[in-house]
């Protein structure tokens, strides 16, 4: 895995041929156990990275499209898994915890609950009141700035920019780490708030 802005934060990604983008996951190495954001199959020497590093005690899901590998790291880390609580009816895999917006299922970690993307209630996660951790909604096509989800895969495109300029307010951010594509590393707030005043209005 990957050293991220944080010494307590490591990554690790996989080229998406179809979009030409990474899709990232995140290793939160916290005391009282570590939390897995999203994750991906593990690589031997990420899982044997992942194991001396302290394994994980809860894996985080934004949402039912970046299940990912959860059920399978799950089942070799003992983890426990959380998803959205809006997806409950039909999430795909089993989950321990169900979160919502206000929801903190360990001390630093804030959950908000986003609407309109194209699934129901996606979640996002700020560590620390520092480092925003999304999924779908908000992502990275291109270096250096943030853009959303397509219009035409949003339920509600409104609802989804409202979402985020909620999200927005939040901060500030230093570091905004995307599901999908390139991380922001620096001055996270201030890219987040380029993306909303595209919005408009």
């Amino acid at each position: 895995m990957k050293k991220l802005h944080r010494l307590d934060l490591y990554g690790w990604s996989t080229f998406d041929e179809a979009r030409d983008i990474d899709f990232h996951s995140v290793l939160w190495v916290r005391d009282g156990g570590n939390v897995l954001f999203d994750p991906l199959p593990l690589s031997d020497h990420d899982a044997e990275h992942l194991d001396r590093l302290g394994g994980a005690s809860l894996i985080v899901i934004t949402n039912s499209d970046h299940v990912r590998a959860a059920a399978a790291i799950a089942e070799r880390t003992g983890a426990r898994v959380a998803g959205p609580r809006a997806e409950r009816e039909s999430f795909p895999v089993k989950c321990a915890l169900w979160l919502g917006e206000g929801d903190a299922p360990v001390p630093g970690l804030a959950v908000f609950e986003l609407s309109g993307s194209k699934t129901p209630g996606e979640l996002a996660f700020v560590i620390d009141e520092t480092t925003l951790v999304t999924g779908d909604l908000v992502r990275a096509h291109d270096a250096g700035r943030l853009t959303l989800l397509p219009e035409q895969k949003l339920a509600d495109p409104e609802r989804a920019r409202e979402s985020v300029r909620r999200l927005s307010q939040q901060g500030p951010f230093d570091a905004v780490l995307v599901g999908d594509g390139w991380p922001v590393f620096r001055d996270g707030s201030g890219v987040l708030g380029e993306l909303v005043a595209a919005f408009g209005g």
